[in-house]
């Protein structure tokens, strides 16, 4: 049996119509919890540290950066103020 590495798996998995088009409905919210986390990082915050500063709790954090729930703009908003960014939303 061939090995395949991610980016090959992906690959083949994106010619699927219907694995491409959940693929893209959820790049989004890929997008949010990534630059969350990498925002959070930086700024050498816990999710517990976060959380406080937003006025949220650790397991709010962490569900988002799971990606198993979506927060809504006041909380990405706080968030952001909190990790000293501005929340920029744009459609392209």
């Amino acid at each position: 049996m061939k090995h395949l590495d991610f980016n090959q798996y992906l690959e083949q998995q994106l010619k699927d119509p219907r694995f491409k088009k959940e693929w893209e409905k959820s790049e989004p919210a890929y997008q949010v919890t990534r630059e969350l986390i990498k925002a959070r990082i930086e700024k050498q915050f816990s999710q517990r540290q976060l959380a406080k500063a937003a006025g949220t709790t650790q397991t709010v954090i962490s569900r988002i950066e799971n990606m198993t729930v979506s927060p809504s703009v006041g909380l990405l908003s706080r968030l952001a103020t909190s990790l000293g960014k501005k929340l920029v939303i744009q459609f392209s």
